[in-house]
């Protein structure tokens, strides 16, 4: 575990970037807030998870009294060139994961920490192949998991990843969103 005897602010309401910090060790709190998440529209696709992270992290920036560390992430789902990000309703989840059903994605997570003497943005990219996907086991997965809270409409620690996710390169934290090794390995920059 890494002791920094300074506070960590995570600033997201993903239950799944919680449980990732929780369960690596890490103490923190949490605090949430509505960020515009509007990007670019001429933004290359890898490069909007970390300019998003960054966006929020700097939104948080009143957060820091002193000492405290503002964590924010922000994960895009890529398929040829297209970000799918979280469905806005039954419709659109069920486009998209027929969209990624036997093919091989990108998911990029970028992370941003940001300080009162530093700030530090990086992402972690992971490649993910999908088994195909029938529309009754879409279906399935969309009223049983409804992952509209979830960019690609789809949660890797759900039903499709343990059942339909077939390789990944990468980490599998990244896909569940947050690279926790990239979160730790840059924390050592905020050791004052």
């Amino acid at each position: 575990m890494i002791t920094l005897n300074r506070p960590i602010i995570l600033a997201s309401k993903s239950p799944r970037r919680s449980q990732l910090l929780r369960e690596a060790g890490f103490d923190f709190t949490v605090q949430t807030f509505d960020v515009d998440e509007s990007f670019p529209p001429d933004m290359p696709c890898e490069e909007v998870a970390p300019w998003l992270a960054q966006k929020k992290a700097r939104a948080a920036a009143h957060l820091i009294r002193d000492r405290e560390i503002i964590l924010a992430a922000d994960s895009v789902v890529i398929l040829d060139n297209t970000i799918y990000n979280k469905p806005a309703d039954e419709a659109e989840a069920l486009g998209m994961l027929r969209a990624l059903s036997g093919r091989q994605h990108l998911v990029v997570t970028g992370v941003c920490l940001l300080s009162k003497e530093r700030e530090t943005v990086t992402a972690g990219h992971t490649k993910v192949w999908f088994a195909q996907l029938s529309d009754e086991e879409i279906s399935y997965y969309i009223h049983t998991w409804e992952p509209y809270d979830k960019a690609g409409s789809y949660g890797a620690q759900d039903w499709i990843g343990h059942c339909k996710i077939t390789r990944i390169e990468g980490t599998f934290q990244n896909v569940m969103g947050l690279p926790v090794d990239l979160v730790y390995a840059a924390l050592e920059e905020f050791r004052l």
